[in-house]
């Protein structure tokens, strides 16, 4: 049987799909930034994947489908990063880092945080994009980690 070639909606995969069409997306940019990618069946100390850099360092990675911070994701015992797409941009950021930096900026309200088990954000603000810059995938950009 023939294979027909032809984008899918996003917009009309379900939930499980969408998720693994970003795992595939974000995977070709990491692997341009000198990663590959594993999938957790199940997620391992919440991740849904491992980014290993050819240098040999190991980035646990939760996906996730906007802005997010989740107080179960806190002080894990080697850091948890988030990865996100805004629009056509991608961000890979250390959780519990960016979650400091949001709160005593106060683009996450005290109050808020401490009455919440999490946080999240489809249009990151002005001000949280500016944090969530140095942390954008882009191909020849330098991401410290």
């Amino acid at each position: 049987m023939p294979v027909t070639f032809e984008p899918i909606p996003y917009e009309k995969l379900n939930s499980k799909q969408k998720e693994a069409y970003n795992l595939q997306k974000v995977s070709s940019i990491l692997a341009d930034l000198g990663f590959v990618t594993i999938r957790m069946t199940s997620d391992w100390g919440g991740a849904d994947f491992i980014a290993q850099h050819l240098t040999g360092v190991f980035l646990r990675v939760q996906l996730k489908s906007r802005l997010t911070f989740a107080k179960k994701y806190q002080g894990k015992d080697k850091e948890l990063y988030i990865c996100f797409r805004d629009a056509d941009r991608w961000y890979l950021y250390p959780h519990d880092e960016m979650l400091k930096l949001n709160l005593d900026r106060r683009y996450i309200g005290k109050k808020f945080w401490d009455e919440h088990k999490d946080y999240s954000k489809p249009n990151p603000s002005k001000g949280q994009r500016q944090l969530l810059e140095p942390y954008e995938l882009k191909p020849r950009h330098a991401i410290t980690l």
